[in-house]
């Protein structure tokens, strides 16, 4: 990956965007109030993904009244998709580390300095993400636990955890803190999954990152000592954008199986990505039948599983695409 290896600080805050004028302001006067960060080398870094608000005319008048001892950068990333800003973040980032955050991502006090300890307390950790609880507009409903981890809620209890790469068992990139010469090292330039485009919401963009870090063999770690505050407005449990969602995180899933397998796997890959979720969803229906009208989280569950199973075609109509 062809970068700008120019490490000289000790951290970057790297917050990616879409629209995010109106939730901004709220984040950087979180970031504005860290504690214990006076020996902290640090900046903070706004990717603008293309925006189509006042975002630009917001940080340009922070900017013009910024008198903090570390700067506050904008950056207008062109290509839309936060894999695409995000990569822009670390090629720009300044820091060893890089610390995401997305603009509705609140973090705590002392998520920062938690962020900077980690990396010496587990120096073979390539990535490692935050607790990230959720700070609900209105009440989440009922067994929401069991889809929580697709909102980026993540609460995985207070000792250090090894993710599971090998299962995509992976942290969403809210709150993920990365070691910046590792990304360089490792991580291609050009992104097989780009992240949520306007009208569909194909996920995954968050993952293909962690598992190239993974399979050179850096390790992905939770820290419960780093908490952030994700807020989730009222229209995230509204039936079909929760559809949608389910169906964008089902459909790259044979895309990111892909990543790191032998050419001569991928054909024994997708066939058993369809059928183990062909089985999955017939299990899932048989159990539920009755209950798959009314209620959202076991609906969400099969639009997972199906776009799941469809995910091998959705990925063999991307390859055709290309080559044509």
């Amino acid at each position: 990956m062809h970068t700008n290896l120019d490490s000289t600080l000790d951290i970057t805050v790297a917050i990616p965007t879409y629209n995010g004028a109106s939730r901004l302001p709220e984040l950087i006067e979180r970031l504005l109030k860290q504690t214990g960060v006076e020996d902290i080398n640090w900046e903070i870094i706004i990717v603008d993904n293309n925006s189509n608000d006042n975002t630009h005319e917001l940080i340009k008048n922070y900017q013009e009244k910024w008198y903090h001892k570390f700067s506050l950068k904008y950056i207008l990333e062109l290509k839309q998709g936060a894999a695409f800003a995000r990569l822009t973040a670390v090629n720009e980032a300044k820091g060893k580390l890089v610390a995401f955050l997305d603009d509705d991502n609140l973090p705590a006090p002392d998520w920062l300095v938690q962020a900077y300890k980690f990396a010496d307390d587990y120096p073979q950790a390539g990535a490692w993400s935050s607790q990230i609880h959720g700070n609900y507009e209105v009440k989440p409903p009922e067994e929401f636990e069991r889809i929580q981890a697709f909102l980026a809620i993540r609460e995985h209890g207070d000792k250090p955890l090894l993710f599971d790469a090998d299962n995509l068992k992976l942290p969403p990139a809210a709150a993920l803190v990365i070691r910046k010469q590792v990304w360089c090292d490792h991580v291609p330039s050009q992104p097989k999954l780009t992240g949520k485009l306007p009208g569909l919401l194909v996920q995954g963009d968050d993952y293909e990152p962690l598992l190239y870090i993974h399979n050179a063999g850096w390790q992905i770690w939770y820290n419960p000592a780093m908490h952030t505050y994700h807020q989730i407005p009222k229209w995230r449990f509204e039936l079909d954008y929760l559809k949608s969602l389910a169906r964008g995180c089902g459909l790259c899933i044979c895309q990111l199986r892909l990543i790191n397998a032998n050419k001569l796997q991928h054909p024994l890959i997708m066939v058993r990505t369809f059928l183990g979720n062909f089985r999955r969803l017939l299990q899932h229906f048989i159990k539920y039948k009755n209950q798959l009208k009314n209620n959202v989280i076991l609906i969400f569950e099969m639009e997972f599983y199906l776009g799941s199973m469809l995910s091998p075609l959705y990925t063999l109509k991307r390859y055709y695409k290309n080559i044509d």
